[in-house]
């Protein structure tokens, strides 16, 4: 069942600098497209329950916004629901706007119950699927969408146009309040409750119950190409995604075009997109789409159920489709797989990966336990062995600021909300991969930022640790696209490991896999000023504070500047 498309509310030719409030939208052969969101409580029963759930427009998933490259987006959010919200533009580079990139208390504060923000931005250079999702709190458990970016009018796309496109939203669903299970984890200390499903666009599918005829149905014609946008907009999940019997040629992640490869099964970490090409090429029958859990924590609890969709050929008979057939999916710690898989992605040419680094900088990852603090009871304290979970980068738990967002203290130079001395490498050196001491279980807090000069050259290393237990961690950064040059699994060792560079290719993403127990390495050039968040994607390490911004200095005159803030900017 393909979904809705939001209609554009308005579209106007754009052939100036348009100033609009004041985000600078390009000159561009684009158009500007309107929409509003309505943030509220809409019935929505899932697994023989229903649920007041937070959605966009009464929706569930939220509208899909389809624009071109060069296109500018304005979109008021209307918040009617009982909880602060903001909207993140997921991947979307957001150069000079970073009033809209919409983290909460990074970019913005966030928009009361009762109040709205209209985000303004354009897209610029930027091909493929994104999309957008609640950065507040555990809001994007239900308030997300798909952002398909079209090539420009009398462009096409590097491979032989689909005959039809389809939006897969892979999601995770409590048969519970999220908000309520995130509240629970956070006064007890412990991990939080695993979802119940998964869904493929919102739909868990024939396996779970009360939910078979509501399953997602993605019908195609024998012998033609459906281009599939897949999206992982699961809370806290990496996920393994197949069809039974047919083969997906990947052609573009993150809206960037890929050298296309052909895989049986896709892994997408949470916050990733994977463009794939499927032909309807087999006998005209029903076949389930899947996806399930690829989990690299050992002995940690996770929700091992499966969703499916239906791949329907229009001429199929009845009895043909009546029982869809099912893919083979990898075992859920299949990691040789996953690797695989990661390791075939390459930019489709030559590409100018930054050389004469500025920034050679060193982030380790991972999870840590708080001892309990002297106020606190028992219930307070459950995690293992009466600790609370947390998480840092470089032995720092990022703490939020509450009063002024990031950005708007950085940009009015007011004191005391951050300082600029997050560490550039770990603080104590270690075994990252081995038996760590328990004596670096407990991270410090703070609200630290890493200053960067206007068009740096900036490499960072992201490594893994076994404090706690190692992980796989989809790491985002906001505001930037990076290449990923090399990943691989135990202590990055810069003697040896250099000579895997891969420095002619590489894969262009937003979001990047980090190896459980290993490495990945990343470079990008700081072209765009502002504070930029670089968090894991793994909703429940972003509250436990697994993230760090970077403050982007402004270089040279108004194009390299950040410009203030727009009059209807939230208030905290």
């Amino acid at each position: 069942m393909e979904m809705e498309i939001l209609k554009n509310f308005s579209t106007i030719s754009l052939a100036l600098f348009l100033f609009t409030s004041s985000a600078l939208f390009s000159l561009t052969s684009g158009e500007i497209q309107s929409h509003q969101f309505v943030i509220r409580a809409t019935p929505v029963k899932r697994l023989c329950k229903t649920h007041n759930s937070i959605t966009v427009n009464g929706m569930f998933p939220g509208p899909t916004l389809e624009v071109r490259n060069g296109d500018s987006l304005q979109v008021q959010v209307v918040n009617k629901a009982r909880y602060n919200v903001t909207i993140h533009w997921h991947g979307v580079r957001q150069m000079r706007s970073g009033w809209a990139d919409g983290p909460e208390f990074v970019t913005q504060c966030p928009i009361r119950p009762g109040g709205s923000y209209t985000y303004r931005f354009t897209i610029q250079g930027q091909e493929g699927t994104l999309w957008w999702h609640a950065h507040s709190s555990w809001l994007r458990a239900t308030v997300y969408g798909a952002l398909i970016i079209r090539p420009r009018l009398g462009q096409s796309y590097p491979f032989p146009k689909p005959d039809r496109e389809t939006p897969i939203l892979l999601g995770e669903w409590w048969d519970a309040n999220p908000i309520d299970v995130m509240m629970e984890a956070t006064r007890t200390g412990a991990a939080p409750n695993v979802s119940d499903a998964y869904t493929i666009n919102s739909q868990p599918g024939d396996l779970y119950n009360c939910s078979t005829q509501d399953t997602t149905i993605v019908t195609v014609d024998s012998g033609k190409t459906n281009l599939l946008r897949v999206i992982n907009a699961a809370l806290n999940q990496p996920l393994f995604f197949a069809v039974a019997n047919h083969k997906l040629t990947v052609v573009g992640a993150d809206a960037s075009y890929t050298r296309p490869f052909t895989t049986s099964v896709l892994m997408l970490g949470p916050g990733q997109t994977t463009d794939v090409l499927i032909k309807a090429d087999q006998s005209p029958a029903s076949y389930y789409m899947a996806a399930r859990a690829y989990q690299s924590f050992q002995n940690a609890a996770f929700d091992n159920t499966t969703t499916t969709a239906i791949l329907e050929y229009k001429s199929a008979k009845k009895g043909n489709a009546l029982n869809p057939i099912m893919p083979s999916l990898p075992a859920y710690n299949d990691t040789n797989t996953v690797t695989a898989f990661t390791r075939s992605f390459r930019s489709p040419r030559k590409v100018q990966v930054p050389t004469d680094i500025d920034e050679i900088l060193f982030f380790t990852v991972g999870l840590g336990l708080n001892n309990c603090p002297p106020n606190f009871n028992k219930t307070s304290c459950q995690g293992p062995n009466g600790t609370r979970f947390t998480a840092s980068m470089n032995n720092v738990s990022f703490v939020l600021p509450r009063n002024f967002s990031l950005l708007q203290a950085h940009q009015q130079g007011i004191p005391g909300v951050f300082t600029t001395d997050f560490p550039g490498s770990p603080p104590v050196k270690f075994d990252y991969t081995g038996n760590v001491s328990r004596s670096l279980y407990q991270p410090i807090t703070g609200t630290k930022l890493y200053k960067l000069k206007f068009g740096s050259r900036v490499q960072v290393v992201i490594q893994d640790t076994s404090i706690v237990g190692p992980e796989s961690h989809p790491i985002h950064l906001h505001g930037y696209d990076f290449y990923i040059i090399a990943e691989g699994f135990g202590n990055f060792d810069p003697k040896k490991d250099t000579s895997r560079f891969n420095l002619v290719d590489p894969p262009l993403r937003n979001t990047v896999s980090v190896p459980s127990n290993g490495w990945a390495v990343i470079r990008f050039v700081a072209d765009n000023p502002g504070v930029w968040l670089m968090h894991c994607h793994l909703d429940v390490h972003i509250n436990w504070g697994l993230a760090m911004s970077f403050l982007v200095e402004n270089g040279v005159g108004e194009l390299q500047s950040l410009p203030p803030p727009p009059p209807d900017f939230p208030v905290c």
